[in-house]
Parts: structure tokens; C-alpha cells; sequence
């Protein structure tokens, strides 16, 4: 009789999030919860070439606009894909708007006046860097999609997470960052997306970052208040117009692939032979899993054909049963995942008495 397997979906995410989220008068009131991210996602202090941060701890990337040159700010616009050609840091941006925009710096060639007050001379009373001095937006939208690459190349990639540093957000639930896993499904939460929390007033801050604590993020779409820059109009502080920009991006160096994180992997005699169960909390980037009897050395698979990944954000539970287990001893089992990208992950033994 050969051996056979069945799959059940899990319905729900099996991994933690884990939010950062503040707001406050000045820069310094929201740093806690910036520095809290940075230290969620790994790299340490130490800045390197295009904005890696890179240590035992993990890699990450951080924009804070600065370093774009006078000729791709304003007056003038970023290229949406600046920070994967001019300054590879594996993010292309679009919007549904006319125009990304970088704001000007202080003793720019042209004198465009600073923190967009070349689309309206209100906005320098309205909007503060939190660092200085370059700041961010889209033109004729309020809203930025994130799209994630290997650095410097086309093939697409993922992250863990991603936060974003505002300015002058006046209204709760309406400047929002919404997640997209591998398939461009919405990763969740409330109304679909993760709002910012606002703070009375002009040339406030505000930070969100959030981590999934898996490589499943493909893009991420920010909504940056309830109307976009445009000339005459002002920020109300929400009533109605809340006018709200961008600095700080920071999110996980990107990769092209995921392993499955598993959460289990279980077995027992049964009459019909050894039943084995794992279970995954995420799955992205993996093709399917192999199972294998036998000591480290002389392993032996079991499966006749791939158990195929059901390749979900949530992870999956799989049952696998190995009818011409031996009786009367102890077996050793092992999982062998296999990566969309040809690599192998290994788990066990796992050791069952017969």
C-alpha cells in the first residue's frame, strides 16, 4: 500500500504581529518608537552604502531623502524608481497622482523654498522634517505604492515589515500603511490597512511600523491624509483637509525568497502505520515538502510525489502517513522543504517509537 497524505488550510496567521506606533510635538517625542522598530528589524547603528544597516542582528534599509541630489528635488520630481537605480535600495515607487516630489533643501540653486513651500507658501508652517531637511509626497494623490526588489535588480522581492515617519497628521484612522502579501492579497488590519496615530497641531510627528516577523510583505500602499498638496489649498487640521507628508522609510533589507517558518512537527504509531503532522506559520517562496525515514546518513524518502505548499501567508497544517513503517523499533524522521529558488531546508529528527 503506498503512503498517502492529506492537507488541511489554516484559517488564520499563525505569526505575532508586532506594531510601533507614536505621535508626538516634536521629533524627539516619537524617536522611542522609531528606535523600537529599528531594534525589531536588526542592523544595528552603523549606516552603510545606500542605506544598509547590517549586523549580526539582521540587515535593514532606511530613506530619509536627504541625500537626493538638488536635480531630482524640488522643483523638480523623483524618479519612481530612484532607490532601486540611482540608490539601490530595492524599492520602485508609483502613485495614481502626476508626480512623486522630494522637497527642496536650504540654499538650493534655484532658491525653491524648503518642505513645499514651492507648491504653497503655507506648507513651511505646516510641515517639519524629522530629518532634517528633506521631505516627501506624491503629487495629485495622497496616495505611495511600495514595491520591493533585490537592490539594483528587477526581481521582486519581500520583507518583513516596513514603517514610515509623518508629519501633521490631524485626523485618526485616515492617514493609514496597508500590507500586501506575494499574491497581492491584504495582509490585515483594521478596515483592511494600520492607521497612524495623529497629533493636534502643525509640524507634528508621527511613526508606524509594522513587523510580521516573516518575509511576506510584496507592497505596501500609504495613504497620507484626506487631501494632496496642491496650490491655495491649506491643512485645516482636519476640518476638513488634513495635509500630511513623509520622511523616514524603514523596512527589512529585501530578498527574493522565504523559507517556511514551521511551528511543529509531530508523529505517532498508529495501526495503519506512522502518522506525521507539521505545521507552518508561513510558507511563502517554498514548492513543497519531502519526507524522509532513516538515520542523518542514510536517509530514505518516503513520499512518493512532492507534499505540495499550499503557499499561504498563514501557514497550513499537513498530516502524512508512512504505511510501511517498520514495527518494533525506534524511526527517525525529517522534513525537506524546497524552495521556489532551489534551496533546501531541513528539520528533524523527529523520533517515533513503533
Amino acid at each position: 500500500m503506498a503512503a498517502g497524505f492529506a492537507a488541511l488550510a489554516v484559517a488564520a496567521p499563525s505569526f505575532a504581529l508586532v506594531v510601533r506606533s507614536g505621535s508626538a510635538f516634536t521629533a524627539a517625542g516619537i524617536t522611542p518608537f522609531r528606535d523600537a522598530f529599528r531594534t525589531d528589524l536588526g542592523g544595528g547603528t552603523v549606516a552603510g552604502a545606500n542605506g544598509l544597516f547590517s549586523d549580526a542582528t539582521g540587515a535593514r534599509r532606511e530613506i530619509n531623502w536627504d541625500g537626493v541630489p538638488d536635480a531630482f528635488a524640488a522643483p523638480n520630481n523623483l524618479p519612481a524608481d530612484f532607490f532601486n537605480v540611482n540608490s539601490p535600495r530595492g524599492v520602485v515607487f508609483s502613485t495614481p497622482g502626476t508626480a512623486l516630489q522630494v522637497s527642496a533643501n536650504a540654499g538650493n540653486p534655484t532658491g525653491t523654498p524648503i518642505e513645499f513651500g514651492n507648491i504653497d507658501a503655507s506648507y513651511p508652517a505646516t510641515f517639519d522634517p524629522f530629518s532634517p531637511q528633506r521631505l516627501f509626497t506624491a503629487i495629485g494623490s495622497t496616495i505611495v505604492d511600495v514595491r520591493f526588489f533585490v537592490p539594483g535588480t528587477t526581481t521582486p522581492a519581500f520583507v518583513r515589515g516596513f514603517g514610515v515617519v509623518f508629519s501633521d497628521v490631524d485626523l485618526a484612522d485616515q492617514t493609514t500603511i496597508r500590507f500586501f502579501g506575494p499574491n497581492d492579497e491584504n495582509l490585515g488590519g483594521l478596515f483592511g490597512g494600520f492607521a497612524v496615530p495623529p497629533q493636534a497641531g502643525s509640524q507634528t510627528f508621527s511613526f508606524l511600523g509594522v513587523d510580521f516577523q516573516a518575509n511576506i510583505v510584496s507592497r505596501v500602499r500609504i495613504t497620507s491624509g484626506t487631501t494632496a498638496l496642491a496650490p491655495g489649498v491649506g491643512d485645516q487640521n482636519g476640518d476638513p483637509n488634513d495635509l500630511v507628508v513623509m520622511d523616514d522609510f524603514i523596512y527589512p533589507n529585501p530578498t527574493a525568497t522565504t523559507a517556511a517558518t514551521f511551528v511543529s512537527f509531530t508523529g505517532r504509531q498508529t495501526q495503519r502505520g506512522v502518522v506525521l503532522r507539521w505545521r507552518t506559520a508561513q510558507e511563502v517562496g517554498s514548492i513543497g515538502y519531502n519526507v524522509y525515514r532513516g538515520p542523518a546518513g542514510h536517509r530514505v524518502r518516503v513520499n512518493r510525489a512532492i507534499v505540495r505548499a499550499h503557499g499561504s501567508v498563514a501557514g497550513s497544517r499537513y498530516v502524512f502517513r508512512d504505511t510501511r513503517a517498520p514495527r518494533h523499533s525506534r524511526l527517525r524522521y525529517w522534513l525537506e522543504e524546497v524552495g521556489t529558488n532551489g534551496a533546501h531546508q531541513w528539520r528533524g529528527p523527529l523520533v517515533v517509537s513503533t
